[in-house]
């Protein structure tokens, strides 16, 4: 049938309204989605990949190179994939370049060709801590080796708050001695080699320890008015002051250009009353999704926009019992979303 140039194109935009009200097409967002693991109740990974194909995810981190995960991934480069070096495994890693360059072929050289490896880090949030001091040497032969060989592949490690021993008002952060000894040589070797330091930021728990003087508008990013003044810099939300409190910690330490992402934040939708609703849940990550996408950054890195993943795709039945369980976008039995977010 032939339709007049004006009713076609009528029909055209009636058509696009169509699907996207009924769901049929899911714009993509830059936000990444950590995938755990921790569950005897989860999909197949086939299925979460799928899932992801669906919400327009094109960004996951897994915890370690997990095999049937890598697998179900194969053949679908759109989707970046942040793979972690389990904590346990660094010690005999740190020991010997050797022992760098099996795991990299047992690990990783498998999935090069079909699966689109874009970092590998190195331990999780073990800095500051006993074995903090093993995350460079295995940085450093793992750089080297990808380097080697021209791989895309950036090196890092994963990072908590917990490196701040200040963090109020922002421009006060700085590191613990822990870390300044752990983690500053790092960040150096970060910034020799461009790649970014990621940080696991949890507005969540500062306002769960003292929800009389944290408001709540500010820990869910809710407020569009100034609650916090740091000298020139205004705070609406407290995700904006956590990030900007590691830049000024690490800008102390000598290091004023060194990108960050957000490795991991969230807000769980039970496990503490009234603080963890899927109604706040999903205030909280929707606002942080609107700040990725946005492109802007924060008032201390105004122009650098904010890149980052939520923390995590399902509900995990197997991690400790109370809101560690419920910071899950997704229930794992049905795949439904707990609360509406894409």
């Amino acid at each position: 049938m032939h339709y007049p140039p004006k009713t076609a194109f009528l029909f055209f935009l009636s058509y696009i309204v169509l699907i996207f009200n009924h769901g049929l097409v899911t714009a993509a967002s830059n936000v990444g989605l950590n995938y755990g693991l921790l569950g005897d109740n989860l999909p197949s990974p086939s299925d979460v990949i799928n899932l992801y194909n669906s919400i327009g995810i094109t960004k996951v981190r897994i915890f370690d190179p997990n095999t049937e995960v890598l697998n179900a991934l194969r053949g679908h480069r759109d989707i970046k994939v942040t793979v972690g070096v389990k904590d346990q495994d660094l010690t005999a890693l740190a020991a010997s370049e050797e022992a760098v360059n099996v795991w990299f072929t047992t690990n990783i050289e498998p999935y090069l060709a079909d699966v689109n490896i874009s970092f590998i880090t190195i331990g999780n949030e073990v800095i500051p801590g006993q074995i903090g001091p093993q995350v460079l040497p295995v940085m450093k032969s793992l750089t080297n080796l990808v380097k080697s060989r021209n791989l895309p592949i950036f090196i890092t490690t994963v990072v908590s708050m917990a490196n701040l021993g200040q963090s109020y008002p922002p421009s006060a952060g700085k590191f613990t001695s822990q870390a300044r000894e752990q983690l500053t040589p790092v960040l150096n070797f970060l910034s020799q080699t461009s790649t970014p330091i990621l940080v696991n930021i949890y507005p969540y728990f500062p306002y769960a320890t003292d929800p009389v003087n944290i408001h709540l508008d500010y820990a869910i990013s809710k407020s569009e008015a100034v609650l916090v003044q740091d000298g020139p810099l205004g705070y609406s939300n407290m995700f904006d002051a956590m990030f900007d409190a590691f830049v000024w910690a690490m800008e102390k330490e000598g290091l004023k250009d060194l990108p960050m992402v957000v490795s991991e934040t969230g807000w769980p939708s039970a496990g503490n009353g009234e603080f963890t609703t899927p109604d706040i849940a999903a205030t909280y990550n929707g606002n942080f999704v609107k700040h990725v996408d946005s492109g802007k950054g924060t008032p201390k890195r105004p122009n650098g926009g904010v890149d980052g993943f939520l923390f995590a795709t399902f509900n995990e039945n197997q991690k400790p019992p109370g809101t560690e369980q419920n910071f899950g976008l997704y229930n794992p039995i049905d795949m439904k979303p707990i609360y509406k977010l894409f």
